[in-house]
């Protein structure tokens, strides 16, 4: 569903489900931004965890789940820089927010974020 533009003169999209998507597929393997989501099934928690860590890519991950002791098992095992529980991936300027994997290096926003701007030197006499 999605994938038009909301208005012919602007560059808007409608939010898009992408289904049926395979491991052979760029968009199973790269990061997707916008309102795009992509939805892939899985036999079990243990199988879901193995999709999501198939990637390269590990900026962030969405679990949707009445089972919250599950959900916070599964993101303990899932390799992204943040991991939301009943929510979509987003950044929030009071929490650091930043990937891994070949999605980045470090954290940004919170004061983890500040500190990626410091630049520490050491200067040692003898």
């Amino acid at each position: 569903t999605g994938g038009h533009r909301v208005h012919q003169q602007q560059l808007y999209f409608q939010p898009t489900l992408l289904t049926d998507v395979t491991p052979e597929m760029p968009v199973f393997k790269e990061e997707t931004f916008g309102p795009v989501s992509v939805i892939i099934p899985a036999k079990n928690a243990e199988d879901a965890v193995r999709i999501a860590n198939e990637t390269s890519m590990g900026l962030g991950a969405s679990i949707w789940t009445n089972n919250l002791k599950l959900a916070e098992e599964m993101a303990l095992k899932i390799e992204a820089g943040a991991v939301f529980i009943n929510g979509m991936t987003k950044s929030d300027p009071r929490i650091p927010f930043g990937g891994i994997k070949q999605s980045g290096f470090g954290r940004e926003l919170g004061s983890y974020g500040i500190k990626e701007f410091l630049n520490i030197k050491t200067v040692w006499i003898k």
